[in-house]
C-alpha cells in the first residue's frame, strides 16, 4: 500500500470509528430517537451510511457488484422489527467488504460502473476521488451524530476530560 493509500484508509477508518464510537452505549430507544424536525434518527443515519455510502460507492460503483440498492426504499428508515444492533452490524459488515475492495485496488483505479442515471453531470474518476467523497460524507454525518449524542445525554466525542459542565455552569 502506498503512503497516499494508507493515509486515505487511515482517515476513512477514523471517521467510521467516530460514527460507531459516538453511538457506543446508547440504548435502542435513544438510537431510534428523532431529535430534529427532519425526523432522522441516529440508527437511521447509520443505515444511510451503510446502504447509500459504503455499499453504494464501494461495492456497486467501485467494484461494479450487482448489489441490491433498494431504490424504492428510504435508506434512512429503520423498520420496527430491525434492531439497532442489526443495523450497526450491517454497517460493520459493509465496512469490511468495502475495505477488501479498497485494499485490492490502486488509488488510480477507475470505478467499474458509474451510475449515469443518478449522476449524469458528475463523475468520480478513480478510487482516490471516491474515498475522498466517502471520507467527507462520513465526517459530515459523524458531526450530525455528535450533535445528536450531545442532545441525548451531553456526551461528546472529542473532549479532553470526562467532565461535563453542570447545569449551574451552563446558566447565562
Amino acid at each position: 500500500m502506498t503512503a497516499e493509500a494508507d493515509a486515505l484508509m487511515h482517515t476513512l477508518n477514523a471517521q467510521r470509528q467516530h460514527v460507531l464510537g459516538i453511538l457506543d452505549g446508547l440504548s435502542e430507544e435513544s438510537l431510534r430517537r428523532a431529535l430534529l424536525p427532519t425526523g432522522w434518527t441516529p440508527v437511521g443515519l447509520v443505515r444511510h451510511l451503510t446502504l447509500d455510502v459504503e455499499r453504494f460507492w464501494f461495492r456497486a460503483v467501485m467494484a461494479g457488484e450487482p448489489v441490491d440498492l433498494d431504490d424504492d426504499t428510504n435508506a434512512w428508515y429503520v423498520a420496527a422489527d430491525e434492531s439497532a444492533r442489526d443495523v450497526l452490524a450491517l454497517y460493520r459488515s459493509e465496512i469490511e467488504l468495502a475495505n477488501e475492495i479498497i485494499l485490492a485496488s490502486s488509488p488510480d483505479a477507475a470505478p467499474a460502473r458509474w451510475p449515469d442515471e443518478l449522476f449524469p453531470d458528475f463523475r468520480m474518476h478513480d478510487l482516490r476521488e471516491l474515498m475522498l467523497h466517502v471520507i467527507a460524507e462520513t465526517a459530515c454525518h459523524a458531526g450530525h451524530l455528535d450533535a445528536a449524542r450531545e442532545l441525548i445525554d451531553r456526551r461528546t466525542w472529542m473532549i479532553l476530560t470526562d467532565t461535563v459542565p453542570s447545569e449551574a455552569e451552563d446558566a447565562p
